[in-house]
This record gives C-alpha cells, sequence and structure tokens, in this order.
C-alpha cells in the first residue's frame, strides 16, 4: 500500500528522521510509538505529503510520490489528522464533514452504482452515512466548535473518511481524552479498519493502549527505527526498553494476555 525508502528528514544540522524504511500492507494496523523527539511526527508529515523529503522515496500502489504535494496523496488515497484537531468551527459538523467529500473531488451521481462511486463502501457514501459512522449523527447540525474536544477528534477523522481513503494516518488522536474515551476511540479504529478495508497507521502517546489494538509496531528512537514487530516482540526488545527507560511500556505479558483474551472472544 506505502512503501517508505530510506526516509531522511533534516532541518539545518539537525535529522529529524534518519533513512527510516518501512512498508506498509493493505489491511494493516500499525502503530507508530517512541520518546518524545524521536521524530514521529516529522515521518508522518513526511509521509502524507506533509514535510519534503531530504533524502529518499516514497511509493503509494507503484506509484512514486516523492515530492508531491498532500492533495496528490490524497488522490492516491492518503487522508490523516493532526495532533490538535483541524475542522472549521464555524461551519456544522455536518457541513465539515461534507467539506471533505467536496475535497475528494466526489460528487452525487444519479445513478450511484455506476462510475466511480461504485467501489465507495456505503458508510462513506455521503455524509450523514460517514457521521453514524463514526457516532456524531445527533450533532450533525451543530456548529463544529460546539461540540467536545473529545468529538472534534471523530469529526476529524469523519472528514479524513471523506476523502474515501484506501490509507488513513492517524495522528495522537486519543491526546487529551479519558481513560475510557482512549479505548473507545480504539475500538473505532478497529472497527473501522475491518469495515472499511483501510489501511491505517496510528502514532500514539497512549502506549499500553495502542500495543492492546495494533498488530504490528514501529518504534522510532532520535529519528532512527529501532524495531518493527508485534507487540509482544517489542515490549521485550532491549533496545525499545532502554529507549523508553521502561516507564512506558506494557509488561509482555499484559500484551500476551489480551491477545489471547480477544482471540478468544
Amino acid at each position: 500500500m506505502l512503501e517508505a525508502r530510506d526516509v531522511t528528514v533534516r532541518f539545518g544540522g539537525l535529522t529529524a528522521v534518519d533513512a527510516v524504511s518501512a512498508s506498509f500492507m493493505p489491511g494493516e494496523l500499525v502503530g507508530i510509538i517512541g520518546p518524545n523527539g524521536a521524530g514521529k511526527t516529522t515521518f508522518f508529515n513526511a509521509i502524507s505529503g506533509v514535510q519534503p523529503l531530504t533524502d529518499g522515496r516514497l511509493m503509494c500502489q507503484g506509484h512514486d510520490l516523492t515530492g508531491s504535494r498532500p492533495h496528490r496523496y490524497a488522490a492516491h488515497g492518503v487522508a490523516r489528522t493532526f495532533q490538535t484537531p483541524r475542522v472549521f468551527g464555524d461551519m456544522t459538523v455536518l457541513d465539515n464533514i461534507a467539506f471533505g467529500l467536496k475535497f475528494a473531488g466526489r460528487r452525487p451521481r444519479k445513478y450511484i452504482l455506476w462510475g466511480e462511486e461504485k467501489d465507495v463502501p456505503w458508510a462513506l457514501r455521503d455524509a450523514s452515512s460517514i457521521l453514524q459512522l463514526i457516532g456524531l449523527s445527533a450533532q450533525a447540525g451543530l456548529p463544529a466548535a460546539a461540540i467536545t474536544p473529545s468529538q472534534q477528534r471523530l469529526l476529524e477523522i469523519g472528514m479524513a473518511l471523506g476523502t474515501r481513503p484506501r490509507l488513513l494516518l492517524l495522528d495522537e488522536v486519543a491526546a487529551g481524552l479519558t481513560e475510557a474515551e482512549i479505548e473507545d476511540m480504539a475500538r473505532l479504529i478497529g472497527r473501522l479498519r475491518d469495515e472499511l478495508d483501510l489501511t491505517v497507521i496510528w502514532i500514539e502517546h497512549a502506549v499500553t493502549t495502542l500495543l492492546r489494538h495494533v498488530e504490528r509496531v514501529i518504534v522510532l528512537h532520535q529519528g532512527r527505527k529501532i524495531a518493527d514487530d508485534t507487540p509482544a516482540n517489542v515490549v521485550r526488545n532491549p533496545e525499545v526498553i532502554e529507549a523508553y527507560l521502561g516507564d512506558e511500556m506494557a509488561e509482555p505479558e499484559t500484551v500476551a494476555s489480551t491477545r489471547t483474551e480477544e482471540a478468544a472472544a
């Protein structure tokens, strides 16, 4: 789906991302973690076209998007959210979603089973369906500025879904949420991946929650990739434990037992 080849980003003499390579396959749910200053958001910006590369290549479904602007990434099915929700506060919640649909260049068709709409999931056909999918139907007529911060995060995800992505990049969508809201968000992310057949890449500081819900974890430290493995293996990786000083990593037994419970459910 997306392949980063030796992606490097420098700001003057600072190397924020240092020759990071990673491949993301269709349908994967992948987490990216790392201590503060590890280069996570810069890497995210690079693979979504927001931040130009200093070196390296970016391939999306066989297309070389290196140096392309964000709208070209969107045209190839890449959508993202930001650490701080970027919504239009004066517009209604419904109109925010409608903007996402227009940004993608989609227009309503008289015969929706024809043309480019035929491969679009029913849940993404219109703004109302997307609001129902993310649980914001009751807030449709409210100004975006009037809903809660956690609902604004959901709304930004809905705006990204309005572009009908195949790859969804989520940048710290759990920031500022309560523990219960974080779990709800994680379950929603998994459901979106499953129901919409998305590839999802998720950066998060809520490491323990992320490790319970993703299938693969990439760990960045000082701009370098130091691990790319299953959650159970990553929490046992000595270099990862050292990078985190052991403070933020879930116990291997916690991850393993959670996986076992989910598999049995």
